[in-house]
């Protein structure tokens, strides 16, 4: 028989096709599931678009028809979806839960919807891990959301994602040394790479990085290079100052630990290249206490995003003084920031727009959800290079982890694509005791 999947609200808000993905399964909503999502509907983030996005597929799954026994079908080779009403608890678990909230009328409900479907597998689907727990500690079978969830073994390759080889004094002299610093592929591997695969050649006690080109069927040298003042002080930075400074890579993914420079190599690559964008953008998610956005501050929209920017505009310091005052690198800085050529934008109004022509900075990416990457990638004009930034270890939004948030996504569903690059950066370089601590503490 069919099993059913009671949903959570943070199921809908986190993926509003989600009841679309338990394949020929029935799909229930607990009544308090719609009365917490139109307390969602209002807003221009991409939880109130979610909420809005579901309601109206509801609406049009059940024009003109009621729910019946089991509900209403969801479509071909899929199963049926149900707004069941508030059930309480049965007398045994009343003591248990004593507090009327959302949380235990939605647990309430799936219990009930189990206990009156014997003989089918019922489960209630939730990423809030306090919920899970109740639900186990009542008997109630309970699981996290797993679409767009990233395996264990797809996450250590994107942390091992350079290649580390031994190749013949011959073929990295030419590499080196040659007239193109490229190497036929066949030299060094048995298959060809994948596109932009990273190398390191060890070659005595020094070593040569390189990337495969699919476009030239070859490995080309990636020399150490300078952008406004920054220079890459271990190999990781040496390949992600490469991918950024690329013209022909339109999407990167810097990941790493914090001080390993993701975002000062971003900005530093976008100011070199300013002259190539009409724009440079830097944006980051605008997470917070108590599900309150910008607009609860005071001021105006850049007045709002301060708090928030402050990350990017300390790096935007650190390579002004890489210059004397009143150079020409640092008025163009001013310049570029007085005439909004350098802009900080909210994430949250990004939806809707052609972004053409701009070099977009995505920062602390590891807060967005799949659906979100998608939804600013999708804004991506002609000319446009957008590189996001951020440490999967290091999550604010309490339902995403380092498995299912959308910079790991874009790793793994972009992973040998030739307009994309990741680059981990392993080695912290802020300071001395900024690099102990993330490795002791």
């Amino acid at each position: 028989m069919a099993k059913i999947f009671v949903l959570d609200t943070n199921i809908i808000l986190h993926d509003y096709k989600s009841v679309r993905q338990f394949q020929d399964n029935d799909v229930v909503i607990p009544i308090a599931v719609i009365e917490e999502l139109d307390k969602f509907k209002k807003g221009n983030d991409a939880l109130s678009y979610n909420a809005r996005a579901f309601m109206r597929e509801i609406n049009k799954l059940t024009d003109r028809q009621k729910f019946g026994p089991r509900g209403v079908p969801l479509g071909k080779k899929l199963g049926y979806i149900k707004i069941e009403p508030n059930h309480p608890f049965t007398p045994e678990f009343q003591d248990l839960f004593k507090d009327d909230i959302q949380d235990h009328r939605i647990l309430s409900t799936a219990m009930w919807v189990r206990d009156n479907n014997p003989g089918r597998f019922v489960a209630l689907v939730t990423k809030d891990i306090n919920l899970r727990l109740k639900a186990k500690a009542a008997g109630m079978e309970a699981q996290d959301y797993l679409k767009g969830r990233v395996d264990d073994e797809v996450m250590e390759n994107l942390e091992r994602e350079v290649i580390v080889e031994e190749a013949s004094s011959e073929a990295l002299q030419k590499l080196a040394y040659g007239q193109d610093n490229c190497l036929d592929w066949k030299e060094v591997a048995a298959k060809e790479p994948t596109p932009n695969q990273l190398y390191k050649f060890k070659f005595g006690d020094d070593t040569i990085c390189a990337r495969y080109d699919a476009s030239r069927k070859a490995i080309v040298l990636v020399r150490s290079r300078q952008a406004y003042g920054i220079k890459p002080r271990n190999d990781e930075q040496k390949f992600a100052l490469d991918a950024c400074l690329n013209p022909h890579i339109p999407l990167v993914s810097l990941t790493g630990g914090a001080g390993t420079g993701k975002t000062l190599l971003a900005l530093a690559s976008a100011l070199e290249q300013a002259d190539d964008f009409d724009q440079i953008i830097l944006s980051r998610p605008t997470v917070v206490l108590g599900g309150q956005d910008i607009g609860f501050l005071p001021g105006d929209q850049k007045s709002k995003m301060g708090p928030y920017v402050q990350p990017l505009m300390d790096n935007l310091d650190v390579i002004k003084r890489c210059f004397k005052p009143g150079s020409k690198q640092a008025l163009k800085i001013e310049a570029m920031l007085r005439d909004e050529r350098l802009l900080i934008s909210p994430l949250a109004y990004i939806r809707g727009r052609s972004l053409g022509k701009v070099y977009f900075i995505v920062d602390e990416a590891q807060n967005l959800t799949p659906h979100e990457v998608k939804t600013i990638i999708t804004r991506a004009g002609e000319g446009t290079k957008m590189v996001f930034t951020g440490d999967v270890f290091q999550i604010d939004q309490p339902y995403l982890d380092q498995w299912s948030n959308g910079l790991t996504h874009l790793g793994e569903k972009m992973k040998g694509q030739a307009l994309f690059q990741h680059v981990f950066l392993r080695k912290g370089e802020r300071s001395e005791l900024s690099d102990i601590a993330a490795k002791l503490l």
